[in-house]
């Protein structure tokens, strides 16, 4: 879209994620969705409690503050010394006490950095119920949801272009699953992705009226809303009518694509925050051997690409398919320990992210072969004795059945012939045979020369060594 003048961005983002706890953050209900086949039977894992009835009280889940210190520390973020948590006052029918716990002013995490955005904190509080509006005349409620743990993480205003939301929400996504502190499937709305956007003509002066587009549930559905508002505000930008931008709540609507205005954008003191009086306040250096929990951390998405890359200098698009893929990961993890020399390494990391992974993921019933046979058909792929045409054809019967590879090459004639006696006798014969190709190389067309090691390749059935054909033709057609 053509402008009068330039306009800049500026993104921020809230991403709430229901935590992995055995119950709910505030009683004892389980925190899971009962299903049988894709129904969520509602109203299952309710209890006094979660759902605010009168007289009850809240007893926290040690487990969620658990996982909160975790991610922060995982973040390099400041851990709390004193938090607190306060009562949210807001109606809405999926709120059941009227009120939502939640952090105000002294949020668990505070600080740190993820993808290279800067986040500006992340409390605890729990989720709302769920409603459902498409049953006719009347609306339903399903507790179910009321009451799961929920981490908010909020960043600094400090995003530019709507490619880094995705890149962001997908690094907070594997950071989560590798700490277990979250499942985060955002299609069963276990991540959910908040952008505010504004836009302003001066660089150094961003306009404070942002939209915030709520409760979105795609990495792609992030993008696009982003990008209908960034549009919709040129617009009303170009046509003179900024004053038309409010501080607003607006939703996405997947099948217009496009942004819908739900309600005007609530301020902090509208929620009317309070210190809830029913939970503890804590003292998290007191509770907590920070630095212990620090060194028990697993290996984090960004040390294990610094690793792969320093110690096995594979490929940055094998490295991500490791670090997203556990099982992937797992199987290369369990190669090194067979295969010692990079060359192989390499080799092995390039046969698992395209052919073992393609096979896979089309064939359901396939598994992986033993890291040992894995490992043996890959030295043989490095010592020349399998052509790449011979060790896909052996890799697609190991996910089916156990075999050796080496038995298996021999019984099926599949080992390569390096003989140089037996490759330079049949590549005279064919030099002899075609004096068009011939012609035609030594006029010039060296790619001509690839035909007839081709015409080898047939003639040996497959088990000619491709290279050494080569080679042994440059040789003789000098």
């Amino acid at each position: 879209m053509e402008t009068k003048r330039p306009y800049y961005v500026t993104i921020g983002l809230e991403i709430h994620v229901e935590l992995k706890t055995n119950t709910k953050a505030f009683c004892s209900c389980k925190n899971e969705s009962i299903v049988i086949g894709q129904e969520d039977l509602p109203n299952t894992n309710v209890c006094p409690v979660c759902t605010g009835q009168p007289g009850t009280l809240p007893v926290l889940n040690k487990a969620a503050v658990d996982h909160m210190v975790r991610v922060g520390l995982a973040i390099g973020a400041e851990i709390a010394d004193f938090t607190e948590f306060d009562r949210k006052n807001y109606f809405y029918p999926d709120i059941p006490k009227a009120y939502q716990i939640s952090q105000y002013k002294f949020p668990i995490v505070s600080g740190g950095k993820l993808a290279r955005i800067d986040i500006t904190r992340v409390h605890l509080e729990e989720d709302t119920a769920t409603s459902s509006h498409d049953t006719g005349g009347y609306s339903l409620i399903n507790y179910n949801r009321a009451g799961v743990p929920l981490m908010e993480l909020v960043t600094e205003p400090l995003i530019r272009d709507t490619e880094t939301i995705v890149v962001f929400a997908k690094e907070l996504q594997l950071l989560l699953r590798t700490l277990g502190a979250s499942d985060a499937n955002m299609e069963r709305g276990q991540m959910r992705v908040e952008v505010n956007v504004s836009i302003s003509p001066d660089r150094d002066k961003p306009w404070p009226k942002y939209v915030e587009v709520k409760n979105i549930n795609s990495f792609q559905a992030a993008k696009k809303a982003a990008e209908y508002e960034i549009s919709r505000m040129t617009d009303l930008w170009e046509n003179g009518r900024e004053n038309e931008i409010i501080k607003e709540t607006r939703g996405w609507d997947e099948n217009k694509q496009i942004t819908i205005s739900q309600r005007s954008k609530e301020n902090a003191e509208d929620y009317r925050y309070f210190p809830e009086p029913d939970l503890p306040k804590l003292y998290l250096h007191s509770m907590y051997d920070l630095d212990e929990v620090k060194n028990s951390l697993p290996e984090l998405p960004w040390q294990m690409r610094e690793r792969y890359k320093k110690d096995f200098d594979i490929k940055d698009s094998d490295i991500e398919i490791f670090v997203n893929e556990q099982v992937m990961r797992d199987f290369f993890e369990a190669i090194v320990t067979e295969i010692h020399d990079k060359n192989s390494i390499q080799l092995a990391s390039n046969y698992i992210t395209s052919d073992l992974a393609g096979i896979m993921k089309t064939d359901k019933d396939a598994l992986l072969p033993t890291p040992e046979d894995f490992a043996e058909l890959m030295k043989m792929a490095q010592e020349g004795e399998l052509s790449s045409r011979g060790v896909k054809d052996i890799l697609f019967v190991m996910v089916k059945t156990p075999i050796k590879p080496k038995d298996y090459a021999t019984e099926h004639d599949l080992i390569q012939k390096n003989d140089p006696e037996f490759l330079k006798n049949l590549a005279q014969k064919l030099i002899s045979e075609n004096p068009d190709v011939v012609a035609s190389y030594k006029s010039g067309k060296e790619n001509a020369i690839m035909s007839l090691v081709g015409k080898i390749m047939k003639e040996s059935g497959g088990s000619a060594n491709p290279q050494m054909a080569k080679d042994i033709l440059l040789e003789l057609l000098k």
